[in-house]
């Protein structure tokens, strides 16, 4: 077995390839390989502007409804669903971008529909009861009898699901095993045995160790602690110093939370693995339901079940292009102040109540009230910056290599790669083998501080963009250069919370859950970890609330 001296330094060595900094490589000149590259992003100019504390004019116009929702995104659109589910149906969205989703939204081209972020949902657990009336009513979950769930079979990933690159070969699955070790192969497998364990183990309240919503997990002291250390940490302390085992659970924190295994909670990093036990109908329990446009399908189902359909256009709930610069309680209720980013006028909400479902650290720039109160939680939140790109190909790469391996996969990612790999965006479409397809491509910027790598991704133009994501597939797709027609690159400033030791179970999350007089508030930031599940939940939980304290 290897000593903790010999295995760091072989770990330290693969994570400088998995987090290292954005490389470029010289390649073939552009004009032997040109294809349009485009740089898009949410809507930074107005956001910067609510940042640097610019002088907005005063409100030319008022309006009135019962609950006002500030943000878009599925924990939004979830209050909304919510609301409208119990009788509440004055209420309006008000989001900034110019469309909804949030880090689910989608695109489309002449080729497929594909994600911009969120591209997937794993099968639903017992606790998730919210998430599942919402997809029983989008018609993704078709019959749910105990504890055993049944899902729409197309919106189930169809096989082969998932493989990665390694020793020059493509291996079905993601657990390496090409060129490994009997020693990797009984850590991997006495890691596999454990997390399987915590996944039925329940702590002395009774509850179980890890669920989804978290909310729903055991409070016991002992497992709590585990928030306390990394899930790297808790590796080597149980004498797990495979460097093969290191970069899976490193990839898996990289995949969920943006954040290196290092720097992951181990309440975190086991919750991953260990939190789910649903039950299906004709699909395993590690199966997943997707779609082209990943996650946005879920965004085009919340905005159907919310809009009325006979309603004046005129009069929609949702409200595009309007950037939240003011919240603030009132003696009749609360004032949202809205500026139209395309007029530049402002509009005064007068609301008994409003849901702020932006992540906080946009709430604590919304007034001088909600910055007293919000400013106290920034310093313990930290959110990763991500990239994804959506590249167009013309046709498939050949693979002229003897014996390449597992076939093209819904997901396909590449051993000790900065990036995350790639997902084939119309891999559920019948005829993927055949034509164009397009591929999303995902890298968490986590070789930097956030901080840092934030600024220097912002700075970053479109043909170097180009550059690092051909570097990171060229590994296992030489030929991909002359393939590409087209690529559309996403920079995500503040893709998602990151779950570091002590943020999950400290008492920072626990004051974020607290509305603050009319205001209540919905975001994955207040579970620490950005799933769906997790803001479908807070979102109902805020509209819950909301109706709770009583609408006139």
């Amino acid at each position: 077995m290897l000593s903790r001296r010999q295995a760091l330094k072989q770990i330290t060595a693969f994570a400088a390839l998995v987090a290292g900094g954005l490389t470029l490589v010289k390649r073939k000149k552009p004009s032997e390989t040109d294809f349009p590259v485009r740089l898009l992003g949410p809507t930074l100019a107005a956001g910067h502007r609510l940042r640097s504390g610019d002088k907005f004019p005063e409100p030319s116009a008022t309006r009135k409804a019962q609950v006002v929702i500030v943000g878009g995104g599925i924990a939004g659109l979830s209050a909304a669903w919510r609301l409208k589910k119990k009788g509440a149906t004055d209420f309006h969205i008000l989001e900034l971008e110019p469309e909804i989703g949030g880090n689910s939204r989608s695109g489309r081209n002449s080729v497929s529909r594909y994600p911009w972020g969120a591209h997937y949902v794993t099968l639903l657990s017992e606790e998730a009861s919210i998430a599942r009336e919402l997809l029983s009513e989008l018609g993704i979950i078709t019959s749910h009898r105990g504890e055993a769930t049944t899902y729409n079979e197309y919106d189930l990933c169809h096989a082969p699901h998932e493989r990665l690159y390694i020793a020059r070969k493509w291996q079905e699955g993601l657990v390496p095993k090409i060129g490994t070790s009997a020693e990797d192969t009984e850590q991997t497998n006495e890691f596999f045995r454990h997390v399987e364990e915590m996944r039925f183990k329940k702590g002395r309240d009774q509850k179980p160790v890890f669920a989804i919503p978290l909310e729903f997990s055991s409070r016991d002291p002992e497992l709590l602690k585990l928030d306390q250390i990394t899930i790297a940490d808790y590796m080597w302390a149980r004498g797990w110093n495979s460097q093969a085992l290191h970069w899976y659970v490193n990839y898996c924190c990289r995949d969920d939370y943006g954040t290196p295994h290092t720097q992951t909670s181990a309440w975190a990093g086991l919750h991953y693995f260990s939190s789910r036990r649903s039950q299906s109908e004709g699909a395993a329990g590690t199966s997943v339901i997707t779609w082209p446009e990943g996650n946005g399908r879920i965004v085009d189902g919340l905005e159907s079940l919310i809009q009325d359909p006979n309603q004046d256009p005129n009069h929609e709930r949702i409200h595009r292009g309007q950037m939240a610069i003011r919240v603030q309680n009132v003696k009749s209720g609360v004032e949202v102040d809205a500026l139209d980013t395309k007029t530049g006028l402002v509009t005064r909400w007068q609301a008994q109540a409003v849901i702020v479902a932006s992540p906080r650290f946009i709430a604590a720039r919304l007034g001088p009230e909600l910055t007293d109160q919000q400013s106290v939680f920034l310093k313990d939140l930290s959110y990763s910056p991500w990239v994804v790109a959506n590249i167009t190909l013309k046709s498939l790469p050949v693979n002229n290599r003897p014996n390449p391996g597992a076939p093209l996969s819904w997901d396909n990612v590449i051993y000790q790669n900065d990036s995350l790999g790639y997902v084939v965006a119309n891999h559920q479409d019948t005829k993927i083998h055949s034509g164009e397809t397009v591929w999303t491509y995902y890298r968490p910027l986590d070789a930097l501080s956030p901080a840092e790598a934030r600024e220097e991704a912002i700075k970053r133009q479109p043909s170097e963009w180009r550059e690092i994501i051909l570097a990171d597939l060229g590994v296992a797709h030489p030929d991909l250069t002359e393939l590409i027609t087209s690529m559309d690159v996403w920079v995500w400033g503040h893709a998602m919370i990151r779950p570091t030791p002590g943020f999950i179970w400290g008492e920072t999350r626990r004051a974020m859950q607290k509305p603050l007089g009319k205001i209540h508030f919905a975001h994955s930031d207040m579970s620490g970890l950005s799933l769906f599940e997790e803001a479908n939940f807070h979102g109902a939980r805020a509209a819950d609330e909301v109706i709770s304290h009583g609408l006139t």
